[in-house]
């Protein structure tokens, strides 16, 4: 074989040039079989952030950065510190007073089901999309909404981004109601009082955004006694507990709600009824 590929390699004609390179083939096949085919370059993973803040960042990795020190490449912040940061929150109510560290914490596979995360809608509307990942969740959920408010010109709380959620009844998914009253106080009024004659004899006002919290049976029973049962109405002045003395027709010593949400005011009043207040 090696005096045939010498004989082959010496200058011939132009026609043996096909054959000569099938045969350089032939005779250097451990050059071919030589050449690695994994090698490669390392793949850089690409973070998305949330890019809001004007000095902290968090990325879709759960740390918290400034925005200063973020890989411009990468858009990932360094993995120094904590992961999943909880700084600045209240863990029972899942909110804190920082954007970045809610969306951190949020990120937290123990703190956020990732099956139920992208159930939520991103709005109220039948027609409304969903979350795609739990950082869109996270993201989304941590900024200020109108839960966040009272008097819809100022905060409940210092703590004021949340991004907790639970399932109800229903199997629907809703928001934490102890974050939602955060800084409210939950009143009891008198027979025949409107909302905003029970907060105002405290000095402080009836918080509208707060009624559709409390309209459930669960919290009426928390401070109300419903010795008589938790009945859905219809009347402006629920969510509210019955006068034990009322006419058997009123279901006397039962709580009563709402399934109007939209009829929820802090004027209506009953005569044989007291009413649950938010008061702020």
């Amino acid at each position: 074989m090696e005096k045939l590929c010498e004989s082959l390699l010496r200058p011939r004609s132009r026609a043996l040039y096909p054959t000569l390179w099938i045969f350089v083939a032939l005779c250097f096949p451990t050059t071919i079989l030589g050449i690695r085919k994994e090698i490669g370059f390392p793949q850089d993973r690409f973070c998305r952030n949330t890019v809001q803040g004007r000095y902290l960042l968090s990325d879709d990795n759960g740390y918290v950065c400034t925005a200063l020190s973020v890989d411009p490449w990468t858009r990932c912040c360094p993995e120094m510190g904590d992961r999943f940061s909880c700084q600045g929150c209240n863990l029972v109510s899942q909110c804190c007073d920082s954007y970045e560290y809610c969306v951190s914490c949020c990120l937290n596979p123990s703190k956020t089901k990732m099956d139920l995360a992208v159930k939520v809608k991103i709005a109220k509307p039948v027609t409304a999309g969903r979350y795609g990942t739990v950082f869109d969740f996270c993201a989304g959920r941590c900024r200020h909404n109108s839960a966040s408010v009272v008097h819809e010109n100022a905060y409940a709380s210092d703590f004021h981004h949340c991004f907790s959620l639970q399932l109800n009844s229903s199997g629907l998914i809703e928001t934490n109601s102890e974050a939602q009253l955060t800084s409210i106080d939950v009143v009891v009024g008198r027979l025949g009082e409107s909302c905003n004659s029970v907060c105002m004899s405290k000095g402080q006002s009836c918080v509208p955004n707060r009624l559709f919290v409390l309209n459930r049976c669960e919290l009426l029973r928390k401070y109300m006694s419903c010795k008589s049962g938790c009945y859905a109405s219809t009347g402006a002045d629920q969510p509210a507990e019955v006068a034990d003395d009322a006419p058997n027709h009123m279901n006397p010593g039962a709580c009563l709600y709402t399934q109007m949400e939209d009829v929820l005011t802090c004027d209506g009043s009953h005569q044989r009824t007291r009413r649950l207040c938010p008061c702020a």
